[in-house]
């Protein structure tokens, strides 16, 4: 299925962006015809290809779960940056967001499993004279 019929398909959508990391998803949620096969694409893929990890698939579909909406939406993933935890991640707070906007009812639901939450944790930036971030080389007394 390409994008271009995906987007013909959802004239009213409700939008959430997520980030994790350097990792940054478009999440588009709308009312699902029962024509749709496939309830989320992820950059023009079904949900399935595009992670090879059911831990990774579980984790970018767990908010449709905790709402009861699992065949209720139909998803469009744009994800950008990153690795593919922190896309799962990034889409997860983003499907989060739009289901709080599409119906404020689902916030404690969503807000109690803790997918309302941006985790902040990015890499720590490599310093002068160390190898990494904190590692430093051997120290030798002679």
């Amino acid at each position: 299925m390409n994008m271009e019929s995906i987007m013909v398909h959802s004239e009213q959508f409700v939008e959430g962006v997520g980030r994790r990391k350097s990792a940054s998803a478009r999440v588009r949620i709308s009312p699902r015809s029962q024509a749709d096969e496939s309830v989320m694409y992820v950059n023009e893929r079904e949900l399935g290809e595009y992670f090879d990890s059911s831990a990774l698939q579980t984790t970018a579909y767990a908010p449709l779960r905790v709402a009861g909406s699992d065949n209720v939406f139909f998803v469009t993933v744009q994800v950008r940056g990153g690795g593919t935890t922190g896309h799962a991640e990034a889409i997860q707070l983003g499907l989060a967001r739009a289901l709080e906007a599409y119906d404020s009812e689902l916030r404690r639901a969503l807000k109690d499993n803790g997918y309302l939450s941006r985790d902040p944790r990015v890499k720590e930036r490599k310093k002068p004279g160390l190898r990494k971030a904190r590692k430093h080389p051997e120290w030798s007394k002679r």
